[in-house]
């Protein structure tokens, strides 16, 4: 007598667990850019590399509770995080090298603005109406 097979059942990785490593990486790679951006193709001072290391640690510390609250809102909320998370990102790093606040502003307004919808067509596509994942 054959017996239906089981259901494969999907190991979902701990959103916290991928975080530890994925945030710091971007904390450094954006406090690098930062410091970069920040001497504007000067000598590298003492402190130009205090700039960069306060800039990694507030931008991994920002993108690791992103991380962590993000799976809790509903879709919309959660792609207007990272549109704005997104956005402001690169409006600070965009300023830095000297433009004009309005343009800084309009790069960031559109940086953010495609951020947020990819990831809301993102989520509305691959969620159920309880917010899980297929």
């Amino acid at each position: 007598m054959a017996h239906a097979a089981p259901a494969p059942v999907r190991a979902h990785r701990p959103v916290v667990a991928t975080a530890t490593w994925v945030a710091p990486l971007f904390g450094l790679v954006y406090g690098y850019w930062a410091a970069a951006n920040h001497r504007a193709g000067g000598p590298i001072t003492t402190g130009n590399v205090v700039y960069g290391i306060v800039i990694a640690v507030i931008a991994a510390a920002v993108f690791y509770g992103l991380w962590a609250i993000a799976p809790r809102l509903t879709r919309e909320l959660r792609a207007l995080a990272w549109g704005s998370f997104a956005g402001i990102a690169f409006g600070f790093l965009y300023s830095l090298t000297d433009a004009s606040v309005l343009r800084s502003i309009g790069n960031a307004a559109i940086i953010g603005g495609a951020v947020g919808a990819a990831t809301f067509y993102r989520y509305y596509t691959t969620e159920d109406a309880r917010g899980r994942h297929d």
